[in-house]
């Protein structure tokens, strides 16, 4: 059996205390022709590709049930987590049969407002599974899916905690080989495909787009976001700021990093580096403080974010923290602010076993970006780091 469907197995076991625990009978996961069109929990409960309409069914009384299409059976066999029931010419009838059976009082299904990560459904599939349930008291007993993901997703297994921190030790390595290359006149696009030839030669997967992965900003010039390195070249009296990440078996890294290219005569980076430097470490010092089991997630942004005005720093336009797993950006529980954007996902209470992302920047006039970002996992009585923070500007001679 492979490491991966074991892994699948053990996420499927835990899906079903989970149900318990929310008092939650039946969850369904139901999806079709996933090349085109897949639900962010598949990779989660099954691992595997479906060409046909496949419905994935765990039961709070212990019950897995897979109905896929005949071509599906043998991949989905062999992960060992369901009973595989087979069709060939419609999954209704098995997908009405099963869920009678089974009799929930409720059923949840992938469909949420504020968490990508358990808003997989389609509204194809939802009129599928009404017309299918039709007629049966099943079809009036659909809730969101959103809190049993967050907890399947968000409780890490150990072996998915190792899998993301083998992808941290690859970043930080590549960064490390970035370092040895720079110079004052690289240019963005540069960086960027030393870091995309090595992300190769390991045969590694990027984070997330390439075309931003990493993202790479040098200098005051740069426009910071979500765009694809230039023709910006690294100067002597300012900041290089690099943000990626890799995906390793699966599991996703995200990191920054940040570099100061002396000027001449300097030994040291100036006064309104370092003041803005210290300011943004003593801002995520105080989130990551506030940042243990049953922490809310708006507080512990609040945290950061008020430290951070205190010492006269903007605030961020963006979360403290994201969870981290199988994406960069992972779903659930955000350590986020209020905002409607956001919305429930700042609400929701931090669990022992989820990894998360600590990251604030600001702008420093004259010099470039700064944008901190490490990597770490929930304790029983707080965080440890997955990364090995860089607490010190790495400078550039």
């Amino acid at each position: 059996m492979s490491q991966g469907s074991t892994l699948v197995q053990q996420k499927v076991d835990q899906a079903v205390e989970i149900l318990r625990e929310q008092d939650v009978d039946l969850w369904i996961t139901l999806v079709r022709e996933t090349m085109l069109t897949s639900d962010p929990c598949l990779e989660l409960v099954a691992g595997t590709y479906s060409a046909w309409t496949g419905a994935f069914l765990i039961s709070a009384s212990g019950e897995r049930v897979a109905i896929v299409g005949r071509f599906d059976v043998p991949a989905v066999a062999q992960i060992g987590a369901y009973e595989v029931v087979g069709y060939d010419e419609s999954v209704r009838p098995a997908l009405r049969e099963t869920v009678e059976r089974l009799a929930p009082r409720t059923i949840a299904l992938n469909y949420s407002e504020s968490d990508p990560a358990a808003d997989g459904l389609t509204h194809g599939l939802w009129l599928v599974l009404q017309e299918t349930l039709a007629d049966t008291p099943y079809a009036d007993r659909f809730v969101s899916s959103e809190e049993i993901v967050n907890a399947v997703r968000g409780r890490k297994a150990p072996a998915e905690i190792e899998r993301i921190h083998s992808a941290v030790r690859e970043t930080e390595e590549i960064f490390e080989l970035v370092t040895a290359s720079l110079r004052p006149g690289l240019r963005e696009r540069e960086i960027a495909e030393l870091v995309h030839a090595e992300v190769a030669r390991r045969g590694l997967v990027h984070a997330w787009g390439a075309e931003h992965c990493p993202a790479v900003n040098a200098g005051p010039e740069k426009d910071v976001g979500h765009a694809s390195p230039g023709d910006l070249q690294t100067r002597r009296g300012e900041l290089l700021h690099i943000d990626f990440g890799v995906t390793r078996e699966g599991y996703a890294s995200d990191l920054q990093r940040v570099w100061y290219f002396l000027d001449d005569g300097e030994e040291a980076a100036p006064a309104d580096v370092v003041q803005a430097w210290n300011a943004l470490w003593a801002a995520m010092d105080a989130g990551a403080a506030k940042l243990r089991p049953g922490a809310v997630g708006w507080e512990v942004d609040a945290a950061a974010r008020e430290t951070l005005a205190a010492a006269g720093y903007p605030a961020p336009k963006y979360a403290l923290g994201h969870q981290l797993g199988r994406s960069a950006h992972d779903g659930g529980t955000v350590l986020a602010p209020r905002w409607d954007r956001y919305g429930a996902a700042p609400f929701g209470r931090v669990e022992e076993g989820n990894v998360f992302t600590l990251e604030f920047g600001t702008a420093v006039p004259g010099r470039g970006y700064i944008g901190l970002e490490e990597d770490l996992i929930v304790t029983a009585d707080g965080i440890e780091w997955l990364s090995t923070p860089q607490r010190e500007l790495w400078l550039v001679s």
